[in-house]
């Protein structure tokens, strides 16, 4: 294999070839909300959002923001049950939209997290229409002193499913925001969703694909979950809809990791839902099958990233598989 145990750039070996040891991420909350929330853009969030904007599994911020140093303490303590706390680790703002605010908030709170001796970087998840000249300066001053990554939820390419969720921008603003950050240095990674209501495989994978012609640094692949107190949730109540079973999940993850290029780091290929709030998929609930048997579907069709990008020789003229 290219990437040690895996047929595709993960975040694991990436993190490995970086630091020259396993590094783990602490979610964080930096007690910010968002403008889909707070009525500048909508109340409720997009319609797939909990009321953890997305950080569920995030450490409330609670007092500890009065020094940010309590909160990763915390957070070590709640991944030690699993892992060491020794670190070092990726401090990742997950909760939210963590760069709305003034700079005078941001600045003294990424950069207390980053001063942390067992941060080895930084990862803050927002939105691309919260991504002003200024915020984008802070972020670039940052990342001279420790890694930044830069989440953009994008989820999908498609105008009409954009509006459907209630995202809040068009896809313009994405493109721009992407533009200046990676003009400013830093490491970007996008938000996917596969399985919102009314998409198609093809416009899954239209998606995916307009990602890897981005040159996105980073993606997460993420099934979509139908969680409790969501508007989703009273949607899916009222007219339910299909869901991805389990094998076109798997076979969207294949054809998607198989289509893109092999610089992509790929940060997730499933995702979390916490278990008391997930309604559906409930096949989704038990990580360890979905893993199993996307891993099953790679080896079976002998799929590796960028395997649809490559060209093959044939009588001395090249062929671009698709």
């Amino acid at each position: 294999m290219l990437w040690g145990d895996k047929p595709y750039h993960s975040l694991d070996y990436e993190l490995k070839k970086q630091f020259g040891r396993k590094v783990y991420k602490l979610a964080l909350d930096g007690g910010m909300t968002c403008p889909n929330r707070d009525g500048k853009l909508g109340r409720g969030g997009c319609i797939f959002c909990s009321s953890g904007g997305s950080g569920d599994f995030a450490v409330p911020i609670g007092s500890h923001y009065e020094d940010v140093w309590k909160q990763i303490e915390s957070a070590r303590e709640t991944v030690s049950r699993k892992i060491s706390k020794e670190g070092p680790f990726i401090a990742y703002f997950q909760s939210y939209t963590n760069t709305y605010g003034p700079v005078s908030y941001l600045e003294p709170l990424f950069s207390r997290t980053i001063d942390h001796p067992l941060v080895a970087g930084l990862s803050i998840g927002t939105r691309p229409d919260c991504l002003g000249e200024d915020v984008v300066e802070l972020l670039r001053n940052l990342n001279k002193r420790k890694p930044v990554w830069v989440e953009l939820g994008l989820q999908t390419i498609h105008e009409s499913t954009a509006r459907l969720i209630r995202r809040g921008y068009e896809l313009p603003v994405f493109e721009d925001a992407f533009r200046r950050l990676k003009e400013a240095g830093l490491t970007v990674v996008v938000h996917v969703i596969l399985g919102l209501p009314g998409e198609t495989r093809e416009m899954m994978l239209d998606t995916v694909k307009y990602l890897g012609q981005m040159q996105t640094d980073g993606i997460k692949l993420q099934l979509l979950h139908i969680l409790k107190g969501t508007v989703l949730a009273d949607i899916y109540e009222k007219e339910p809809f299909p869901c991805l079973s389990l094998d076109e999940y798997a076979d969207l993850i294949v054809e998607s990791i198989g289509g893109l290029p092999q610089s992509v780091v790929i940060h997730r290929i499933s995702g979390d839902g916490p278990k008391k709030l997930l309604i559906e998929p409930k096949w989704s609930g038990n990580k360890r099958m979905v893993l199993n048997e996307i891993a099953k579907r790679f080896r079976e069709n002998s799929v590796y990233q960028g395997k649809f990008q490559e060209k093959t020789v044939q009588n001395g003229v090249f062929y671009q598989i698709s």
